[in-house]
């Protein structure tokens, strides 16, 4: 536990809207959190949408999930899934609404607009900009207690396009849990062993979904130019599994590149962080999205200087010379070399790393948020 037990008059009644369909970075975020909520002695329910990978995630985490439709476009369902919240918000009376998802929350503004007494949070956790028109605005900074952002590149959007109120706007980054992502040296031998990777070799790895979004063409591309170069150590290792891609489609691109005999996929591993552990240097080359970057958070944490495209949330958390843009294998390859051929880069890197994860653990996650949420309960 990471904070002792509250008294009752401290505790909290929260309702954690998470009607997420995946178990993606959202969902992910929102979960964390609200396993973080319950440990510090909170009363934490999490509304999910039913025979999810986000509600089934949320029960392996031993929260307590009560399900409701607040994705259906049938109004007749919609109106049931209405007045289930209606008799949740009369049985549990919570004092915080947070929504992690759109879907359903102008329903929840509604609710709090009738008399329904809790402060409303709306927690943006993906990278897609809501519509600038005056509904929205209204929702956001006429209704909404306060809106929680996860990267600065929202917060611009929310201040200029959004018009959202500096004091109602609030910056949370995710977090990592630094005992389980701490750098492994004995998980790092086995795996390299396991894999075929020698002492000298310089091990680059992606850790993430097999998806089109995470870049894992560019990657390759840049590793296939590095040999090129003439960097014979240079080794790829893809920490993942079949997703919206497959193994098979990615090792297409392997072989084009001719890179099949240097380069290893993990597949499904319970020793993530052996895994992490076992680079040398870690990459997010994703096109897009990358809202909270949950892959980066863990490879940082495991102590791997990290390259990573530009997008997202990634300026927050990487040093500028090794950001690149999006699609550009030639720039990944570049960012690579200057790790590989430059130890005092390197050590500048980690440094650079080691100070931002120190505002990026799971105590500062929970004490951030517990920050806004009694502040809104403050103003009651």
């Amino acid at each position: 536990m990471l904070y002792t037990r509250l008294s009752k008059a401290k505790r909290m009644k929260i309702f954690q809207v998470i009607n997420v369909r995946w178990f993606n970075a959202t969902a992910w975020y929102a979960l964390t959190l609200s396993r973080l909520l319950a440990d510090a002695g909170h009363e934490v329910t999490v509304l999910t949408q039913a025979d999810t990978l986000s509600e089934k995630a949320a029960r392996d985490m031993g929260l307590n999930t009560v399900s409701v439709d607040l994705n259906t476009t049938n109004p007749i369902r919609f109106v049931g899934a209405a007045k289930h919240i209606i008799q949740l918000l009369g049985t549990h009376r919570p004092d915080i609404v947070n929504c992690h998802r759109g879907e359903g929350f102008f329903l929840w503004g509604l609710l709090k607009l009738f008399g329904f007494g809790y402060r409303l949070v709306r927690t943006r956790g993906d990278q897609r900009p809501p519509r600038s028109d005056a509904l929205n605005r209204w929702l956001h900074a006429g209704v909404a207690d306060a809106v929680v952002v996860t990267n600065r590149r929202m917060a611009d959007y929310f201040l200029q396009k959004m018009r959202t109120p500096s004091h109602g706007l609030w910056l949370i980054h995710g977090g990592v849990d630094t005992k389980k992502f701490a750098f492994d040296p004995d998980g790092r031998e086995r795996v390299r062993a396991e894999f075929g990777f020698g002492p000298d070799d310089l091990v680059v790895g992606l850790l993430g979904r097999f998806d089109r979004v995470k870049g894992h063409k560019e990657l390759i591309e840049a590793v296939a130019m590095l040999r090129q170069r003439g960097l014979a150590s240079i080794r790829l290792f893809l920490i993942g599994f079949d997703t919206a891609m497959t193994a098979a489609e990615i090792e297409t691109d392997i072989r084009e590149n001719n890179i099949a005999d240097i380069t290893r996929i993990s597949g499904k591993r319970d020793d993530v962080s052996a895994c992490v552990s076992a680079l040398d240097v870690g990459v997010v080359a994703s096109l897009w999205s990358e809202a909270i970057a949950r892959s980066a958070l863990e490879l940082m944490a495991a102590d791997r200087p990290l390259v990573s495209t530009d997008v997202g949330v990634m300026p927050d958390l990487t040093t500028p010379p090794m950001l690149v843009a999006p699609g550009d294998a030639n720039g990944l390859a570049d960012a690579i070399a200057n790790l590989a051929e430059s130890p005092d880069l390197r050590r500048e890197v980690l440094a650079a790393q080691k100070r931002t994860m120190s505002q990026l653990t799971l105590e500062e996650f929970l004490k951030r948020t517990l920050n806004l949420y009694k502040s809104l309960l403050d103003e009651t």
